[in-house]
């Protein structure tokens, strides 16, 4: 399994649309367009096909994490 396929099942399962990626990728200071994130959900043959890094779904997770729960307490 790629972290393509991770990330588009993530992405189905809690119904997200890609500005709600750009915003849960903003929470951990991670920029990336709506465009990039279009790229990652297409089929691995499509011309604008692109691979999502380890650091992409590092980051996803990461901020998805604080997007359901809230920030850590101090």
């Amino acid at each position: 399994m790629t972290n393509n396929d991770i990330l588009k099942k993530l992405r189905v399962a809690l119904q997200l649309r890609d500005d709600e990626i750009v915003d849960i990728l903003a929470l951990v200071d991670f920029r990336i367009s709506k465009s990039e994130i279009g790229a990652f959900c297409r089929k691995e043959g499509h011309p604008k096909y692109r691979e999502c890094g380890d650091q992409v779904l590092r980051n996803f997770l990461n901020g998805l994490v604080l997007h359901l729960r809230g920030p850590r307490d101090k």
